[in-house]
């Protein structure tokens, strides 16, 4: 069609829904503040214990809390507001459906509710950002369906003929999210709160941080993009640096992000061959992000003095500045010679918070401030009150990282250092967890700034809207450009697929489905990735629920199981972790961060080889067992009877899932469950009271829920070590 053609076209009138925008914000800014709290609290509890007040409020079930609400609560907040806000402007269009734009808004908060109900509670499947309980996941995702629905309804719809780089970030973010989201969520529900990964072992971990790293790509990076895309430009009233640099950043980052998860399990029972795949990507992966960095920054390329003046730029240029850092670092600690330092330390700690608070947080922050004034047509009430937040952020995010690194750098260093003897100079785990609090006491200083930052802006944006009226339905009219014709001679070729938004989603799926096929199928359906060890049997019905306590206390979040081929590990664990060990684990439990140490060869026979009676004082009362402990207490556990009600169920879902449990009738399995609890409480009572206790103190402790925990701490690693002693009776037998 001619532009002469065009311009005859008559204008049509519509209105944008700032309505839904303006519940979005202020859903931002209110959960934003409570996730940090939230965050804030765990931060001091590493420096006092005594602030794990009660059992839902101890470390260990905070924590999900806090990485949830962060990044669905505040992040995801963040996203939706962004999106419907910059959608409409960019399609010159209102949304497709105002009642499915408020089906995603009230369901989302219903899920964030959820989220703080069940975590404090227990109810979890503990894997990583991926805690909530099959019903909210089922939830989760038809709300993702109604976001995408209305989302890609709306682009049909449009009455512009292309899309805006920022759209495809927008669109490969929906498929994406809802991929990751199903395969990682297939679950064997046992009731209502409770189910078990149907994935075990190297496979679930596998699965997990596949998600789990593109949960980071694609939940905390590509939506952030696409806003950047937006903002910046529009924030400068500049053109975008670079469209085919976009090009190259949007179809590389997708392709590339989606294989980098493995270099979360370096070092581990995951096949080498996997690994060495997540390294080499997450090294491509620099080039990429980079440049979307850049296109970024040199958007502002002659505006410099913009920026000086204007508070949004201050807080976008940081934000791409710190997305510039933490996708730097991130290929970075994906070399194995960084990664041997790097994890299961704070540096990790100090690497997600650079982009969580620097990235996420700055660009939330600065979206903000340019969207609230626009939608209530008033001025910010006090840029200077903006200005001081931006200072005290900035500072915030320095005092909380800087730290983290440092104690990053400290663990990793003091868990490597040998005597020249050979023997390991910090054998106790204590010492660096003792060395460890003034950084944690430092982090809470930064952590607390930035939720100061954040109240400030909180009160400004109030104060702006107050004074001024939301417009619910801002009028806008605009000429129909949506004409659907071919290639256009001379035009770039990349034009007719920003045409095509059902083409885009398509080539979106298949170049991220690439990745996952290639890493995930070959772990599932070739053997000798997993090779099964004959000695490894599945948990006894009383092991199996004391690792579903471990479990809803959150004892991962502190503690990994996975000690690695390394000489520093061997020598303050033991005999290093085989994939054939975790064939029967419904979740994996690796771990990701130790607060706490190691405790894959925590079991009898191993190098630890405590008696029942220390794990029993311990979780009474950690720092009198290992004086300087920052561990919990769990009293509760040596009131609470073990809930049996269910396990049976729990032990036919493993059957179910291929673990080789006989049938048990619920007869024989308390029987069984009776006969191991006793023995542990009978050890407990001789070394705690010495012979003088009674039956009835039996009866009663072997139906507390600490029984249950100590039997499974006890049976952790000792597969492999009545292997390994099996097989040196045999040479012994056959040399004489």
């Amino acid at each position: 069609m001619s532009s002469t053609n065009v311009a005859s076209l008559e204008a049509e009138k519509f209105s944008y829904d700032n309505k839904i925008v303006s519940k979005f914000a202020h859903a931002t800014v209110i959960w934003g503040v409570v996730g940090m709290l939230v965050g804030l609290l765990a931060a001091l509890q590493l420096v006092w214990p005594s602030l794990n007040l009660t059992s839902w409020l101890t470390f260990g079930r905070i924590r999900p809390l806090h990485t949830n609400a962060v990044i669905f609560a505040f992040v995801g907040n963040g996203i939706f507001t962004g999106v419907y806000y910059s959608l409409q402007r960019l399609l010159k269009t209102r949304m497709w459906s105002d009642k499915l734009s408020n089906i995603n808004f009230w369901g989302w908060q219903i899920i964030i509710l959820s989220a703080v109900l069940t975590l404090p509670l227990g109810y979890t499947t503990s894997k990583e950002y991926a805690e909530l309980e099959w019903p909210i996941d089922i939830a989760i995702t038809l709300l993702w369906v109604v976001f995408g629905w209305n989302m890609f309804a709306t682009i049909l719809k449009r009455r512009v003929k292309h899309l805006y780089v920022a759209i495809w970030f927008y669109i490969a973010t929906f498929v994406t999210v809802a991929v990751l989201h199903i395969v990682n969520s297939f679950e064997f529900p046992i009731h209502f709160m409770k189910s078990y990964s149907w994935y075990a072992g190297v496979q679930d971990a596998l699965v997990q941080w596949w998600y789990g790293h593109n949960a980071v790509a694609f939940f905390l990076t590509t939506p952030y993009l696409g806003l950047m895309y937006y903002f910046v430009p529009k924030t400068a009233n500049r053109p975008v640096y670079s469209y085919r640099l976009s090009i190259i950043h949007f179809w590389a980052l997708i392709f590339i992000y989606i294989w980098a998860g493995p270099h979360h399990l370096l070092y581990n029972a995951l096949p080498d061959w996997a690994q060495s795949l997540g390294v080499v990507f997450s090294i491509m992966l620099i080039a990429p992000s980079w440049g979307g960095m850049l296109n970024g920054l040199l958007t502002l390329r002659g505006a410099w003095d913009k920026v000086r003046d204007n508070v949004i730029l201050k807080f976008m240029v940081v934000a791409i500045t710190c997305y510039g850092m933490a996708t730097f670092e991130g290929p970075m600690l994906s070399l194995k010679s960084v990664n041997v330092i790097s994890h299961f330390t704070d540096w990790t700690i100090a690497h997600v918070h650079v982009g969580g608070l620097g990235w996420n947080g700055m660009l939330t922050f600065g979206m903000l401030y340019y969207i609230i004034p626009k939608i209530y047509k008033r001025e910010l009430y006090s840029k200077k009150l903006a200005n001081t937040h931006f200072w005290i952020a900035t500072l915030g995010i320095l005092l909380y990282a800087i730290p983290m690194y440092w104690a990053g750098f400290t663990q990793g260093l003091m868990w490597q250092d040998f005597n020249p003897d050979g023997t390991l100079v910090n054998k106790d785990f204590l010492d660096t967890v003792t060395n460890l609090r003034p950084f944690f006491a430092m982090r809470s200083v930064g952590g607390l700034l930035f939720i100061v930052g954040a109240v400030l802006m909180g009160y400004n944006l109030l104060k702006t809207a107050r004074a001024g009226s939301l417009i619910a339905n801002e009028d806008c009219e605009a000429v129909n450009g949506n004409i659907a014709v071919g290639k256009v001679k001379g035009e770039y070729w990349h034009k007719v697929v920003e045409r095509k938004p059902v083409r885009m989603l398509i080539l979106s799926l298949l170049v991220i489905l690439i990745g996952g096929i290639v890493e995930i199928i070959p772990t599932f359906l070739i053997s000798s990735n997993v090779p099964t060890i004959s000695s490894v049997t599945p948990y006894t019905p009383l092991e199996l629920e004391g690792r579903d306590i471990y479990i809803r206390e959150g004892c991962n979040n502190c503690h990994s199981q996975m000690v690695r081929p390394l000489r520093f590990e061997t020598a303050r664990y033991g005999e290093y972790s085989k994939a054939g060990e975790f064939v029967y684990d419904h979740p994996f439990l690796w771990g990701s961060k130790r607060t706490g140490p190691d405790l894959h060869r925590e079991g009898i026979g191993n190098k630890q080889n405590r008696p029942d009676s220390w794990h029993y004082l311990h979780m009474i009362d950690p720092a009198s067992i290992s004086p300087g402990s920052i561990m919990p207490t769990y009293e509760w556990m040596v009131e609470d009877d073990i809930d049996r009600s269910y396990t049976l169920k729990k032990v036919d879902a493993m059957r179910s899932m291929g673990v080789p449990y006989p049938e048990f009738t619920e007869e024989a399995l308390n029987d069984s469950m009776d006969v191991q609890a006793v023995k542990i409480a009978n050890n407990i009572l001789t070394d705690v009271i010495g012979d003088d206790y009674t039956p009835e103190e039996v009866e009663s402790l072997k139906n507390k829920e600490i029984i249950a925990l100590i039997a499974y701490l006890q049976r952790l690693g000792s597969d492999i070590h009545k292997k390994v002693e099996t097989e040196e009776v045999i040479t012994e037998i056959e040399e004489n």
